[in-house]
């Protein structure tokens, strides 16, 4: 399998001196992206986004914000089907209902489903299996709303700490729950999928991740890097995102590391270490930004705000 994070961080930027910094005002997503694939240079991109067998996605819709991380089964390789077909598929569905507004932003178990159900319908044959996160930010009433599947998820971090996490789903040892187009009677279940929804605030760190950074990286390696973070520019959130990615890489192929995943392992009666090279990282980070609604501004900064995309400001 392979992993894709994503992370975010809420600042304040005054755009008009003397203006007030209030909570009625809008967040936004920044981004950036660097990633693995197994049998892919370093930060190599396939088709869309997607890292190796993994693939994700950025949109925008009116006042929501939309990431989404998908795990393909690199399993299916052995019966001559490519993985990164189903995940990448999955996620530019999904993209695309995002910005067609064919959306609640309080339901993001709703945009997996409805994705996946697409999916079924494709007049071309598509086999294979993934499991998903998909995290909404609602800019206006700064909730996120989260839907889960498998041994993909999340961290909310805020003062250095992690305040919210997702529930990994497995069925037993390395089974995760997943998404599949299999012999019919097989397929997954998106409503399966664990759902949550919090408040964010400035400051906080959000992280979306497959299992290649939380089987390898435990929480306080993760933390540690994202504490070298101090600025919001994309250079920085760049740099970061690349560290998280190249460490979680490297302890993915050393034999002597006892990573969460060997520890979990051995827990279940198997003597291994590290994650092992089935495991492929590949990563993207966001950031988030809060941005006042009564003024519709187009400040160079903002066009880093996510890669080869221009960020709009939503005004009332």
């Amino acid at each position: 399998m392979l992993s894709v994070l994503s992370y975010g961080r809420l600042v304040a930027r005054a755009v008009i001196g003397g203006l007030s910094q209030t909570d009625s005002r809008d967040y936004s997503l920044v981004t950036a992206s660097c990633g693995f694939g197994k049998d892919f240079r370093k930060g190599i991109l396939k088709k869309g986004m997607c890292y190796g067998d993994d693939a994700c996605f950025i949109a925008r819709h009116r006042t929501a914000d939309v990431l989404g991380v998908a795990d393909g089964v690199g399993g299916w390789r052995d019966y001559g089907v490519d993985p990164s077909l189903f995940s990448g598929t999955l996620m530019r569905t999904c993209e695309r209902l995002v910005k067609e507004g064919r959306f609640v932003p309080s339901n993001p178990v709703g945009v997996l489903t409805t994705g996946y159900y697409e999916l079924l319908q494709n007049k071309v044959p598509l086999l294979g299996s993934s499991t998903a996160c998909i995290v909404v930010l609602d800019r206006r009433s700064h909730t996120l709303h989260t839907a889960n599947l498998g041994d993909s998820g999340f961290l909310v971090v805020r003062g250095g700490e992690v305040v919210h996490r997702s529930d990994e789903q497995q069925h037993y040892f390395n089974t995760p729950f997943q998404l599949s187009i299999v012999p019919p009677g097989a397929e997954g279940r998106p409503d399966a999928a664990d759902s949550s929804s919090f408040d964010v605030q400035l400051g906080d760190i959000i992280l979306t991740a497959t299992d290649g950074l939380f089987d390898n990286m435990p929480d306080y390696m993760i933390l540690q890097e994202l504490k070298k973070l101090k600025n919001s520019n994309y250079e920085s959130i760049q740099q970061t995102a690349r560290s998280i990615a190249v460490q979680a890489h490297d302890l993915a192929y050393d034999p002597n590391y006892m990573s969460p995943f060997a520890q979990f392992a051995c827990d279940n009666g198997l003597n291994v270490r590290g994650k092992s090279q089935l495991v492929i990282t590949s990563y993207f980070s966001s950031y988030i930004q809060q941005l006042p609604t009564l003024h519709c501004l187009a400040l160079p900064y903002y066009s880093l705000s996510i890669p080869r995309r221009e960020v709009s400001l939503v005004t009332e």
